[in-house]
């Protein structure tokens, strides 16, 4: 039988600890996204696989904002969150760091996220884009790499949202087993 924990047997880490606990080494970009949920869901994923930031460009709203709050959950203190008015000024600051930019988007020539492989040392900046017009191929033009998640129905794409929290797995996932 499996009985269900009480939270105070998850073993979570306060606040503080988190903040100085080592992360995974991964910047998840937004690129113009309009929902507030959204966003507000993407920094919980965030939290939960330890990110080292979030950053927010171009209309992307920024906290505090109570619709953003009502999906993070508190996750807007917890990760660490920068603004840019142009997704291209968050990309250059992230190559000069020696981050491997990468676009969440179906392009010519874009590898399966479960075929992507990273390497031990790499830092990632995932870029995800706007719910309806997806990453602006200006992005797209200055990404090292652009990835997919392989879709077998008839809508061929996923809430942006949804992908973050596929994207962050499998990444975690493969960085954890380096």
């Amino acid at each position: 039988m499996n009985r269900k924990l009480a939270n105070d047997e998850l073993g979570r880490i306060d606040l503080e600890r988190f903040k100085i606990a080592e992360k995974t080494p991964i910047v998840v970009v937004l690129d113009n996204i309009r929902s507030l949920n959204n966003i507000g869901s993407v920094f919980r994923t965030s939290d939960a696989m330890a990110i080292e930031a979030v950053y927010l460009c171009g209309i992307t709203a920024k906290p505090p904002h109570r619709e953003i709050n009502k999906t993070a959950l508190g996750a807007t203190e917890s990760v660490v969150w920068e603004y840019f008015d142009r997704t291209e000024l968050a990309v250059e600051k992230l190559k000069d760091k020696g981050y491997t930019i990468v676009s969440i988007e179906q392009t010519e020539n874009s590898t399966y996220l479960n075929d992507y492989k990273v390497k031990k040392d790499q830092k990632l900046a995932i870029i995800m884009g706007h719910e309806v017009n997806g990453v602006a191929q200006e992005i797209i033009d200055l990404s090292d790499d652009v990835i997919e998640i392989p879709q077998k129905g008839t809508k061929h794409s996923l809430n942006i949202s949804v992908t973050t929290g596929v994207v962050l797995w499998d990444l975690c996932s493969k960085f954890e087993k380096l």
